[in-house]
């Protein structure tokens, strides 16, 4: 079962999340000299992006890519590499790297999704990935409906990142697919609100993985998942 760590306010959650991140990456930079950490777009990660910034760990040492990407221009407003080079590198982080799955060099989402996968492949294993959910049960960009959904859940895909396309993505997408995920040392899901608590409720109970994706990591990260919430 994943642990599910609730906080009176949305503040107080991104402060408890920005700390155990935080510590997440100086141990890993204390153990290997750099640290690997992915992170959702959306509007809920904002204020855990504001306080992670502001945290004192050697930021120089810290790489940071997307858990997925929508194929639009970067200072495009949908883009969530604009919104991380916005909200997170910033103050302390400023000094960051960035590995963006789309930087608007590409023609195609096909062509972004394979100069990303070999980007991501060199990038190795992440340290912590932050989650995000959606009201349709979707996580990353794994959407229902999604042309390329099973291949994106599939254990044994050979992809670190793919294009995926589906009726509720809106923009073609780019995502980091289950199986690369799930080999972070550290994995959260970082939701908001009641009507998300009660898409989480849904989500876990017994169903299709294709109906609502996000179940496919709860069944297979287990009790390693970890689940933040505020009302």
């Amino acid at each position: 079962m994943s642990a599910m760590h609730e906080y009176e306010n949305r503040d107080q959650l991104a402060e408890a999340l920005a700390s155990g991140v935080a510590a997440v990456l100086a141990g890993a930079i204390a153990m290997r000299g750099e640290a690997r950490l992915a992170v959702s777009g959306g509007s809920t990660p904002k204020r855990f992006f504001g306080r992670l910034s502001q945290t004192a760990i050697d930021w120089e040492k810290v790489t940071i890519t997307l858990v997925d990407e929508r194929f639009v221009d970067p200072d495009h407003e949908r883009s969530n590499l604009r919104l991380v080079r916005e909200a997170l590198l910033q103050d302390k982080a400023v000094k960051a790297k960035l590995v963006p799955l789309a930087d608007g060099s590409s023609d195609t989402v096909e062509e972004a999704a394979a100069s990303a996968d070999h980007a991501i492949a060199m990038l190795g294993r992440l340290d912590a990935a932050i989650l995000g959910m959606g009201n349709d049960g979707h996580t990353a960009s794994f959407f229902p409906e999604g042309d390329r959904l099973e291949d994106a859940l599939d254990p044994n895909c050979q992809h670190h990142v793919i294009a995926i396309s589906a009726p509720g993505a809106g923009e073609p997408r780019l995502t980091l697919t289950l199986h690369y995920l799930l080999e972070a040392h550290f994995l959260a899901l970082h939701i908001e609100g009641e009507e998300k608590l009660q898409t989480l409720d849904r989500a876990r109970k017994d169903g299709s993985e294709l109906a609502m994706p996000v179940r496919a990591v709860f069944r297979r990260a287990a009790d390693r998942l970890q689940i933040f919430w505020a009302p």
